[in-house]
């Protein structure tokens, strides 16, 4: 075996469980925290999913503020003004409660903490100086990963484009991962964050960027969120929330420690643009991309396949990574995701628009087969068209 040298560290202690969220005080406590700020949006603490962080925090004496003020595809002046709120409650600690959205955020308003300047300024690949302000992360999806990434995704409202700070220092210090937290989620969210999983988990495997680590952390999160999601979404129970939310969680370490490719980069474009729904984006886009990019791997991508439980005993490795496709195509179609057609607002005179961002996106260089812009516009077109 020939390998590349390669680097692969975890700056975030998970700790996974029932009701590991009630531990938020304490291990804010060893974290040296004084004062918090609880991030959620208002649906989360609606949900009662804040309460018991809320209790934990108050056993300990740690007093707390909290900022609501979160939306899908986080836009940088929530951010700033979060910041703003932090700063003048004299905050060292940062609390995420909720998916994505929450994570990045809290991200986000503690690299301004450690920081200052403006969003924008740390956006790129390990620009941060330091570290940020300390961050525990509590997911309620089964989806984004963010509470194990080093990435925090924001909206430029200026400009329309999603902003990426790429760094292992602004990664969440600790992440409590309760799986019982998925059994009240709505189906159709279980779906699309489901599939956001997937997508991370298939696109960490076959990234150019993936190495022997990742790739074991892939193809575990692939064989988990085949098994458990369309469970997850039909009936869920314990079972099948806990191989989810492990599933998420496993393969966030996958593609935040090696990268995404050509789904992520168009999803982003779409959510950009549209303010589309992340899990969405991604879902919508999965297999057709997935297609796309078999001729730079046939090999890996029937390993692909094998993980999602397809049997292909006496196959080529073209038909069984194809048949790889049919089944992502199967999983989406099986779990309810809309076709992007069907998306509000998509409008295919903005394809052009839409194809160029998705090419300047940092990932497209990591994609495993080479892509333009109009790579990305044919994909897009044939996305659109699908039945």
């Amino acid at each position: 075996m020939s390998l590349k040298n390669y680097e692969f560290s975890l700056p975030t202690s998970i700790f996974f469980g029932e009701g590991i969220s009630k531990e938020t005080g304490k291990k804010a406590r060893e974290l040296g925290a004084t004062k918090v700020l609880l991030v959620a949006d208002k649906g989360v603490i609606g949900a009662g999913l804040t309460a018991p962080v809320e209790e934990s925090l108050k056993r300990e004496g740690i007093p707390y503020t909290v900022y609501d003020q979160i939306v899908p595809n986080p836009r940088d002046y929530h951010c700033e003004e979060g910041y703003r709120l932090a700063k003048k409650e004299g905050v060292d600690c940062l609390v995420a409660v909720g998916g994505g959205s929450s994570m990045d955020t809290a991200k986000v308003i503690g690299t301004l903490l450690t920081h200052g300047k403006a969003v924008q300024d740390w956006c790129g690949f390990q620009l941060l100086e330091r570290e940020v302000t300390p961050l525990i992360a509590i997911p309620t999806t089964a989806g984004t990963g963010s509470e194990v990434t080093p990435f925090a995704v924001v909206t430029d409202t200026k400009t329309h484009v999603k902003l990426n700070i790429f760094d292992p220092k602004a990664a969440a210090k600790t992440a409590l991962v309760d799986p019982t937290v998925l059994l009240r989620l709505p189906s159709h969210i279980m779906a699309a964050t489901g599939v956001d999983a997937m997508t991370h988990a298939v696109e960490s495997y076959t990234c150019k960027l993936a190495n022997p680590h990742t790739e074991a952390y892939s193809l575990y999160a692939i064989d988990l969120i085949s098994k458990n999601l369309r469970k997850a979404v039909a009936h869920p129970d314990l079972e099948s929330c806990t191989g989810m939310m492990l599933g998420s969680t496993i393969a966030g370490i996958a593609f935040g420690y090696s990268d995404v490719g050509a789904v992520h980069c168009i999803a982003e474009a779409l959510g950009g643009r549209y303010d589309t729904p992340h899990g969405v984006a991604c879902a919508v886009g999965l297999p057709a991309v997935t297609e796309f990019n078999i001729p730079a791997d046939p090999e890996k991508h029937a390993e692909l396949a094998k993980a999602l439980g397809v049997n292909i005993s006496g196959m080529s490795s073209e038909a069984a990574a194809m048949a790889g496709v049919e089944e992502l195509r199967k999983l989406c179609k099986d779990v309810g995701i809309p076709k992007l057609r069907d998306i509000r607002g998509v409008n295919p005179k903005d394809f052009p628009s839409i194809a160029e961002a998705a090419e300047k996106n940092v990932s497209t260089p990591s994609n495993p087969r080479e892509v333009s812009a109009k790579d990305f516009l044919f994909l897009i077109n044939k996305i659109y068209n699908e039945d």
